[in-house]
């Protein structure tokens, strides 16, 4: 039986009317678990309008009280972490640690967010001439809008809309298609939470939904995660229609091992890294780069690793799930075959796994490429799967250049027992975000989300102190009372007295 998915618009769920719907399946078993409606220019126009109402009110209302309603928002999610796991995990097919694991990062912004007093303060300047005194203020932007992609259905969009609500904006989430339940029960925990009805509106689409989101002047702000050709697109289309936007595009995170770092835990580290969500992060590590005598040990530890890997459906909790679609099996099988053709040697082939009763679910084993070169696609392009593909690098300066010639820059890390070579890396590589014997670099709540290159559009980073600065503007204000203006007129420009 499919379950038909609704949109959440003005506080309640509403029946999509376009009559065109995408499917849902649950990936662990392949079958069709719900239809997903996609929206219609006026659907998503009413999930905007709701917004805009409650916009005023929402603004309105105290820092301190909007902390409130993120305190209970986090404590409801809180309550009801198992459920909301087994709901990710069924649509994504996360296993159930790593669906709560990611619940759990998105609640770390929430947290932050309940600063949210603190965050806003302005600045003060007292007597900056006689009897003027000068101040800042943040203020919200209105109705602002988050387009998030099907890896992370809970966690993305909690780094979005915590902040963005908090703030004092309202917000329109357009989610994934493939994995819609879990973001249309969080809208309504926030709900519960004591936000008023609009202040968080998810309306599910395809293309027409988010080129409606980005044309709507209306929409102030638009925030993005997903591939980076249409990360361009957003941002191009959104920066055109006059709205402040951020684009977090696709990923090909190296991790650099050297010769003196402790082998063992860098191969531990690979796996994890690599393989952890089958490869469906944008943080995931997908090249490994050996450096010097540390390729074949480094070989030598992985392959054992890569097979032993335990692959099974979400309930089971193994070391990582299905692919979301069979439609994305398929690319990244295709992956594979691509780098056989390309000469690389395929060390660990997991093409053909397959599990007694859930034959007909989105499961693949790892893959494990070494002899990788960097004119290959494999090395080139986001595969976004369980596929590790390791390079050789003669010295530390080919590693990093490698690492500074590639089109993305979203994450990198570097094992070694080396500070120097460690604090060089650091200082100098191209990527936004660096991990030093950390093999997924991703900031917490307090720190900014973002990478360079063209893993990233727009000036401001996700959450943290640039989460905060992405959705206000800043109102100065110079101010005298009317005791200390002197008579007469004064026709020069103020100026410090």
């Amino acid at each position: 039986m499919t379950t038909q998915i609704k949109h959440f618009i003005d506080g309640k769920y509403v029946d999509g009317t376009s009559g065109k719907f995408s499917p849902v399946y649950n990936p662990s078993t392949g079958e069709q678990s719900g239809n997903t409606p996609l929206a219609t220019a006026a659907e998503v126009g009413d999930a905007i309008a709701s917004s805009q109402a409650a916009f005023p009110g929402w603004a309105a209302t105290s820092p301190i009280t909007r902390a409130r309603v993120m305190f209970k928002y986090k404590q409801l999610v809180e309550d009801n972490i198992e459920e909301l796991a087994a709901l990710l995990a069924s649509e994504h097919g996360k296993v159930h640690s790593d669906a709560k694991g990611s619940i759990i990062r998105g609640l770390e912004v929430v947290e932050f967010a309940c600063g949210i007093p603190h965050l806003l303060k302005g600045e003060f300047s007292d007597n900056v001439s006689s009897g003027i005194d000068m101040y800042s203020m943040r203020k919200p932007l209105g109705v602002v809008s988050g387009i998030t992609p099907f890896n992370f259905p809970a966690m993305v969009p909690m780094w979005m809309f915590a902040v963005a609500i908090a703030c004092g904006n309202t917000f329109v989430l357009k989610p994934s298609e493939k994995d819609p339940s879990l973001p249309l029960r969080l809208a309504e925990l926030m709900l519960e939470a004591g936000a008023p009805k609009g202040v968080l509106n998810v309306i599910n689409g395809d293309k027409l939904a988010v080129d409606t989101l980005l044309d709507d002047t209306r929409v102030k702000a638009i925030s993005f995660v997903g591939s980076t050709p249409i990360a361009r697109y957003v941002y191009a289309k959104a920066a055109d229609a006059g709205k402040r936007v951020q684009a977090m595009g696709g990923a090909k995170n190296h991790m650099v091992i050297m010769p003196d770092a402790d082998m063992e835990k860098a191969a531990d580290a690979l796996i994890g890294a690599g393989y952890g969500s089958a490869g469906e992060r944008c943080m995931a590590i997908s090249v490994a780069v050996a450096v010097g005598d540390a390729g074949d040990q480094l070989a030598e530890l992985l392959a054992p690793r890569v097979r032993a890997l335990k692959v099974g459906p979400s309930a089971a909790d193994g070391d990582m799930g299905p692919l979301v679609t069979a439609e994305h099996l398929a690319k990244v099988k295709g992956y594979v075959d691509l780098g056989i053709e390309e000469g690389a040697n395929l060390v660990v082939d997991g093409r053909d796994l397959s599990l007694q009763g859930y034959e007909n679910g989105f499961y693949m084993g790892g893959c494990l490429f070494d002899n990788v070169t960097t004119d290959m696609r494999i090395y080139k392009e986001e595969i976004f799967g369980p596929v590790l593909s390791m390079v050789r690098a003669k010295d530390f300066g080919e590693a990093i250049k490698m690492v500074d010639d590639h089109e993305f820059g979203n994450g990198t890390t570097i094992f070694t027992r080396n500070g120097d070579a460690a604090r060089a890396f650091s200082n100098n590589v191209e990527v936004g975000m660096v991990g030093v014997n950390v093999p997924i670099p991703v900031p917490l709540a307090f720190h900014s989300f973002g990478g360079w290159k063209a893993s990233a559009f727009g000036d401001h980073n996700q959450h943290g102190p640039e989460g905060v600065r992405f959705y206000t503007k800043v109102k100065t204000v110079t101010s005298r009372w009317p005791d200390s203006i002197k008579a007469g007129a004064e026709f020069v420009m103020p100026t410090h007295k």
